[in-house]
């Protein structure tokens, strides 16, 4: 059994090698076969531009083949595979540059122009490789050579040796996520992570070599890379997709076939109104949720319009790529849950001195097993804040197991099903209340009456926050403001009722898809100053 992440694919590519591995749309495709010859002699054309052990590799790139190779080639030769979110700027991707000291950048060549301040003041980058069209007068602040040119001469046979050995305890990836505060941090993956967490998910999804998955989400985005991996492992189709509107989405579904399609709620809640023809609910299997909790009213719309796609809500953070899920047949019985342990994981719900909380008791999600990754790269501080020992092991075992203290509030019932209460730092403090801003946007939701909607706490003089609501409304209908305040307070409690609702047609959206509350509550910091709500 492979233990490594290229593993996966040299094991896949023996068996059905002449099968499609990724499509895009119009980079064309590469067989497993041809995807792992390219991987190889990428590896060693890394490993000829010096790159060694655990040497940082920074992938700049939309979802193309290249991507996919330069992924699979970084573990091949030893290295760390650093995936930048191309929807990032300049000064965002200097600091991942930076902190993790990328020694060679992947990326285009336009891209490369407008990260030439970032090339010139960094002193870690040593080359850039360059995909695509290579303008004549390309001048940039590092030495740099064209992607076609770094593959010509092939692979050589009698490299194994000149590779670094890897062991599974390995790292093989940085993943950057932004925090609540401060700058992004940077998440250390290991091969153990990474091919635990594909077999983990693909085994409950149910994942065989005869789906097709659609991958829309970045693959810096670790529900995103996790859809890749499970490809591989079981030698299924990947289609790369950058959508640009959510009905190139379900176009996307109706032409390649596709069986299986993850997703964050603001796309969920884009792609859940819209019409979807016949072949796209007759080839889509199974949809996933993560990355926040899917209001009731999209998940109900879902189900409508795709009657025999299987929807799984599940629960997840990058700190261990997934923890939970809820099986669709058990949607209906326990609504609102986020489900049980995913395979090969355990979660605890502990309270604030890590003793086990009762049924239906609010404590912190703790998740232990395989896929607890390695810590935040460079950040012992953080590190120790959400990576600490496993409450309740046994006095007698000597050694120190570590698990991710999530930071998210849940409860369990008393069957063992989860229910997902809010963020920790997330929580609104109002008139001496914490509120879940889940709770409210849930009621936001189930009017009908809006697309995208999110609850904010603002600093108030007298309240200590106000709750102020944004959201978008319906593109097929005027948004009444009275009626959905009517609903809320019918629906809510008093210290719950939004102070403010604020229409915007577009919520802004983080790179990984979902809503921006950090740049939200910037937005809206002086919203009470000087008034009373």
């Amino acid at each position: 059994m492979p233990h490594l992440l290229h593993q996966l694919l040299t094991a896949t590519a023996r068996q059905c090698g002449s099968k499609p591995a990724v499509v895009h749309d119009r980079a064309g495709s590469l067989t497993f076969a041809e995807l792992a010859q390219r991987v190889e002699v990428l590896a060693q054309r890394l490993h000829a531009l010096g790159v060694g052990r655990h040497d940082r590799i920074g992938i700049y790139l939309p979802k193309l083949p290249e991507t996919v190779i330069a992924l699979f080639a970084a573990s091949r030769a030893g290295a760390v595979f650093v995936p930048v979110n191309p929807l990032l700027k300049p000064e965002q991707v200097r600091h991942i540059v930076a902190d993790c000291e990328v020694k060679v950048l992947i990326t285009s060549a336009d891209r490369a122009l407008l990260l030439h301040e970032v090339l010139a003041g960094s002193s870690s980058v040593v080359q850039v490789v360059l995909t695509g069209a290579l303008p004549d007068d390309l001048d940039l602040p590092v030495p740099w050579c064209g992607w076609n040119a770094l593959l010509a001469h092939g692979a050589q046979a009698g490299t194994d040796a000149l590779l670094p050995r890897v062991i599974d305890h390995d790292m093989v990836a940085i993943l950057y996520t932004s925090g609540s505060t401060g700058k992004p941090k940077g998440v250390i993956i290991s091969h153990r992570n990474i091919v635990c967490g594909a077999e983990s998910v693909s085994e409950y999804l149910e994942i065989t070599a005869a789906d097709c998955l659609l991958a829309v989400l970045p693959f810096s985005f670790d529900y995103g890379l996790n859809q890749l991996v499970s490809a591989v492992l079981h030698g299924c189709t990947c289609v790369l997709m950058d959508y640009l509107l959510p009905r190139d989405v379900i176009r996307a579904v109706a032409r390649y076939g596709v069986t299986g399609l993850a997703a964050v709620p603001p796309l969920w809640a884009q792609l859940a109104p819209l019409e979807w023809p016949d072949e796209a609910r007759r080839s889509l299997r199974y949809i996933t949720n993560s990355g926040g909790t899917l209001p009731a009213n999209t998940l109900r719309l879902l189900r409508e319009k795709l009657p025999d796609t299987r929807p799984y809500l599940m629960y997840g953070l990058t700190e261990a790529f997934r923890s939970t899920y809820l099986p669709p047949e058990r949607i209906d019985e326990r609504q609102g849950s986020i489900g049980k342990a995913i395979p090969n994981a355990e979660i605890l719900v502990v309270d604030a001195r890590g003793r086990p909380c009762g049924p239906n008791e609010p404590g912190e999600l703790v998740h232990r097993g395989a896929l607890v990754a390695l810590g935040y790269w460079n950040d012992a501080e953080r590190t120790r804040e959400r990576f600490r020992p496993l409450p309740g092991t046994p006095a007698g075992i000597p050694t120190t197991e570590l698990a991710v203290w999530s930071g998210d509030t849940v409860r369990a019932d008393e069957d063992g099903y989860l229910y997902f209460v809010g963020r920790n730092d997330g929580m609104i403090k109002t008139s001496g209340y914490r509120v879940s801003p889940e709770e409210v946007e849930e009621v936001v939701y189930g009017s009908g009456l809006v697309t995208e909607a999110a609850a904010i706490g603002v600093a108030h003089e007298t309240l200590g926050q106000g709750i102020v609501v944004v959201v978008s409304p319906r593109t097929d209908t005027a948004l009444d403001l009275d009626a959905l305040l009517v609903i809320c307070k019918a629906q809510l409690p008093n210290f719950m009722v939004p102070h403010r609702i604020v229409v915007r047609e577009h919520l802004p959206h983080t790179p990984n898809g979902k809503i921006d509350r950090k740049a939200l509550a910037a937005e809206l910091a002086d919203t009470f100053a000087g008034a009373a709500p």
